[in-house]
C-alpha cells in the first residue's frame, strides 16, 4: 500500500470515527434536550443510535461489512418511521392515505437488503454473483433514497405554517442525508464501484445532519435562521442549475461514449455543440430569467418581494433627474414597472373636467392611445375605493366595484395591458398607470396589490409636489408679467396722451391745409392703433369676456382664413351651419392664435385647414394641421402653460390665452396630436339655444338631457 493509500484509509477511519461520535452526541442530546412531545423524537433517537452503531462497525469492520450494511438499513427505517410521524403530527395520517403506501413500499424495498446480503453469502467466490449483488444492493438504495426525498417535498410543501418552523431542522437533515446517499448510489451505478471518497465521507456527513436535526429538536435550540438575499439566491440557483446542465451534458456523452461505435466521437462533438448553443440562447433571455425569478420567489421564499431591494430600486429611479433622464413622469411609470418587471407602461391623468389624458409613456411606442383615455366614472371609482385593477379578471367579466363596464375599449382590447394602477394623494386621483404584461405571464395576487398600491401613493406624492411647485413658479411669472405690463401700458397711456395732443395742435397751427389733412389721419390711426393695444393688453390674466352675441362659425371662420390668406394657405373644408353664443372679437383672437401656431408647425406648403362642425348642442371649429405634432407630455406640462413655448423667441403666452378666452365664453379647448403626424384643436361652444337653456336650467338637467 502506497503512502496516499494509507493517507486516505486513515482519513476515512477518521471520518467514520468522527460520524459515531457526532451521532452519539445528537442521541443524547435529544435524551437531554429533546422536546418530549415532538412527533419525531423517538424516530430520530432511533436513527441517531443506528447512524452511530452503523458509523463504528463501518470504521471497525469496513464500510462494506454485512453487520455495518445492516446497521444502515435500521437507520433507513428508522428515519422513514421519524418522516410517517412528521406527517401524523398536523393530522394528515388520516387524510393523505396515498401516504401510507408509498412508505410500507419504500420499507418492503429496504427490507429486501438483507436478503440480497445473505444471496451473497450464499454464493460467495462466483464473480458474477458478486457484480449481480452490488447491482441490486445499489436499485435498492436508490429508490429508498428517492422516494424519502419525495415523501420530505410532499411533507414540506403541505404542511401548515404553524408546522413549519417544527420541520425546518429535521427536513434539512433528512434530506441531506437521503440526497448525498442518492448521489453516491448514482455514482456507483453509473461507474461500476463504490467511489472511495465519498464513500468514506459518508458517515461524517451523515453524523453532521443527524447533530443537526437533534440541536432542532430543543426549544431552546438555535433560532438561527438562514435567509439569503434573494439576489444571491437567484444566483446561486442559477449556478445549480448550470452545474445540472453540465452534469447531465457529461453524462450523456459518457453514455454515448459507453455505446460505442466509429460515430461516437463525433456523436459528442454534435451533442456537445448543440447543449453549448442551446445554452447559449436560453440564458441571456429576459423570458428564461424572468421565469427563473419568479419561480424562485414562489417555492424559496415566504414573501414575493425582497421589499428592501424594491425600495432601493424604486428610489434610485424617481431620483434619476438631470437633462439627459426622463422626465418625473416617465420615470413613476418605470418605478411602478420594475416592480412587477412589467416591460412598459403609460401614465394617464385627469384633465379638469375629470377624464383621463394620456402625459408619457414608457417604452410602449405603439399602443394607441385616445385623446379621452377613460372618462370620469372611471376616474372616480378608483379614487373612491383605490384598488388596483387587474385587466384579465375585467376580460373574464369579474366586477368588484362596477368597474367593468367603465374600462374604456381600447384598454379590454390590448391584450399586453394587465393592471391599472390609482395614484391617490390625500383622497384625490392624481393619475393612474397602465402596467404592461410581465414577460413571464402570471396572475395579480394580493401581495402585488399591497405593495403597488402603497407605491402608488408614493408616486402621487411625488407628482403632487412637482404640480404645486410648477403653479408657485407660474404664479411668480405671472406677478412678473404683470408688473411688466403695467410699466408698458403706462407708457403707453403717456404716448396717446402726447399724440393726442400733437394732433390738437397740428389742428390750429398747421399752415398748410394738405399736410395739416394727412398728419391729422396719421396721428389719428396711430392713436387708434395705440388704444387698440392698450385695451387687449388689459385683457390678459382677466380671463373675463362680456358681450355675448350670437357668432356664425362659418362666417367667422371665413374671415380668419382670408386674415391669413397672404401669408399661408388656409382653407375651410368643412361648412356645416351653426350659430354658437359668444363674443365674436375674443373667439377671433383665440382662433388667430391657433391658426398661427398651426402655420409655425407646418411646412410652407402645407395648408392648414378649418373645420366647421355641429356635435349635439354645441358648435365646433377645429384647427388641423399636418406639421410635426406635439408629444403628450408637452401637451400636458407646456402646452397650456403660460411663458413655456416650443418656438424660439416665443412668449408662450398665445395657447394659454386662446384656452381662457373660449372658457370664459362656456366653451371648452381640447387638442389631439401625434409626432410626425400633425395636430387638431377642436374649439367648442354651446349653440345659441343651449346657451339659453344653461342660463336658465343649469349645466346638469343640460347634460342629462343631451344624454338622453
Amino acid at each position: 500500500m502506497t503512502t496516499a493509500q494509507t493517507l486516505a484509509a486513515l482519513l476515512g477511519l477518521f471520518a467514520w470515527a468522527a460520524g459515531a461520535c457526532l451521532s452519539t452526541l445528537a442521541l443524547a442530546w435529544l435524551w437531554r434536550y429533546g422536546e418530549r412531545s415532538r412527533p419525531d423524537r423517538t424516530g430520530l433517537m432511533v436513527a441517531a443510535a443506528a447512524s452511530g452503531a452503523w458509523c463504528a462497525l463501518s470504521a471497525a469492520l469496513g464500510p462494506d461489512h454485512d453487520a455495518a450494511s445492516i446497521a444502515a438499513v435500521v437507520r433507513n427505517l428508522a428515519l422513514v418511521a421519524t418522516i410517517f410521524s412528521l406527517f401524523a403530527a398536523d393530522g394528515r395520517s388520516e387524510s393523505l392515505l396515498p401516504v401510507r403506501p408509498v412508505i410500507i413500499a419504500i420499507v418492503m424495498v429496504q427490507l429486501f437488503q438483507p436478503v440480497v446480503l445473505f444471496a451473497g453469502h450464499r454464493f460467495a467466490g462466483n464473480p458474477d454473483v458478486a457484480e449481480a449483488v452490488f447491482t441490486a444492493r445499489l436499485l435498492i438504495d436508490m429508490p429508498v433514497a428517492i422516494g424519502a426525498l419525495m415523501l420530505l417535498h410532499n411533507l414540506y410543501a403541505g404542511a401548515d405554517n404553524a408546522l413549519r418552523p417544527v420541520l425546518r431542522w429535521t427536513g434539512v437533515a433528512l434530506a441531506g442525508i437521503f440526497a448525498y446517499d442518492l448521489n453516491l448510489h448514482a455514482l456507483s451505478y453509473l461507474g461500476g464501484e463504490v467511489p472511495t471518497a465519498l464513500r468514506d465521507l459518508r458517515g461524517l456527513f451523515a453524523g453532521v445532519m443527524t447533530f443537526l436535526s437533534a440541536l432542532g429538536m430543543n426549544a431552546a435550540g438555535p433560532r438561527v435562521q438562514f435567509s439569503p438575499s434573494r439576489a444571491v439566491t437567484f444566483r446561486t440557483l442559477s449556478l445549480l442549475l448550470i452545474g445540472a446542465y453540465l452534469s447531465a451534458l457529461l453524462l450523456v456523452t459518457k453514455a454515448i461514449d459507453l455505446i460505442g461505435g466509429d460515430a461516437t466521437r463525433g456523436g459528442q462533438a454534435v451533442f456537445a455543440a448543440v447543449g453549448i448553443l442551446a445554452a447559449a440562447l436560453a440564458l441571456p433571455s429576459p423570458r428564461v430569467r424572468g421565469w427563473l425569478r419568479v419561480t424562485a420567489s414562489k417555492h424559496l421564499f415566504q414573501h414575493r418581494y425582497d421589499y428592501r431591494q424594491e425600495w432601493l430600486r424604486f428610489t434610485r429611479t424617481i431620483g434619476r433627474a438631470g437633462s439627459g433622464n426622463a422626465s418625473l413622469e416617465e420615470r413613476a411609470v418605470q418605478a411602478l414597472a420594475d416592480i412587477t418587471e412589467s416591460p412598459a407602461g403609460l401614465l394617464l391623468m385627469p384633465s379638469e373636467e375629470a377624464r383621463l389624458e394620456l402625459v408619457a409613456r414608457w417604452n410602449w411606442p405603439t399602443i394607441a392611445v385616445p385623446a379621452i383615455a377613460g372618462e370620469y366614472r372611471l376616474s372616480s371609482l378608483m379614487e373612491q375605493h383605490n384598488f388596483v385593477l387587474a385587466l384579465d379578471e375585467v376580460r373574464r367579466g369579474v366586477d368588484h366595484h362596477g368597474e367593468t363596464s367603465e374600462v374604456p375599449a381600447w384598454l379590454a382590447e390590448a391584450e399586453d395591458a394587465w393592471a391599472l394602477v390609482p395614484l391617490i394623494h390625500f383622497d384625490r386621483l392624481v393619475g393612474v398607470i397602465v402596467l404592461a404584461r410581465p414577460r413571464t405571464a402570471r396572475q395579480l395576487d394580493w401581495e402585488d396589490f399591497d405593495l403597488l398600491r402603497v407605491a402608488g401613493q408614493q408616486l402621487a406624492s411625488y407628482l403632487a409636489e412637482q404640480a404645486g411647485q410648477q403653479a408657485l413658479m407660474d404664479a411668480s411669472r405671472f406677478d412678473e408679467f404683470n408688473r411688466r405690463m403695467a410699466f408698458v401700458m403706462h407708457d403707453i397711456k403717456n404716448l396717446v396722451s402726447q399724440l393726442s395732443l400733437l394732433a390738437a395742435n397740428a389742428e390750429k397751427h398747421a399752415d398748410n391745409p394738405a399736410f395739416r389733412a394727412d398728419m391729422l389721419v396719421t396721428l389719428r390711426n396711430s392713436a387708434d392703433k395705440l388704444s387698440a393695444l392698450l385695451a387687449r393688453l388689459g385683457r390678459y390674466g382677466a380671463g373675463q369676456v362680456s358681450d355675448f352675441a350670437p357668432i356664425e362659425l362659418v362666417s367667422l371662420a371665413r374671415d380668419v382664413a382670408a386674415r391669413f390668406a397672404g401669408v399661408h394657405p388656409v382653407a375651410l373644408t368643412r361648412d356645416a351651419p351653426v350659430t354658437v353664443m359668444g363674443n365674436r372679437d375674443g373667439l377671433e383672437q383665440a382662433l388667430i392664435h391657433l391658426v398661427q401656431n398651426a402655420i409655425d408647425a407646418s411646412a410652407p406648403a402645407m395648408p392648414v385647414f378649418l373645420d366647421v362642425t355641429v356635435e349635439g348642442l354645441h358648435g365646433a371649429i377645429e384647427v388641423v394641421d399636418s406639421g410635426k405634432g406635439m408629444s403628450p407630455e408637452f401637451i400636458r406640462t407646456g402646452l397650456f402653460k403660460p411663458f413655456v413655448s416650443s418656438k424660439n423667441g416665443g412668449f408662450g403666452i398665445g395657447a394659454f390665452e386662446a384656452r381662457e378666452l373660449i372658457r370664459a365664453m362656456g366653451g371648452r379647448l381640447t387638442v389631439e396630436s401625434r409626432e410626425g403626424l400633425g395636430t387638431r384643436f377642436a374649439v367648442v361652444l354651446p349653440i345659441t339655444e343651449a346657451a339659453r337653456l344653461l342660463a336658465t336650467r343649469g349645466p346638469d338637467e343640460i347634460a342629462a338631457q343631451e344624454m338622453a
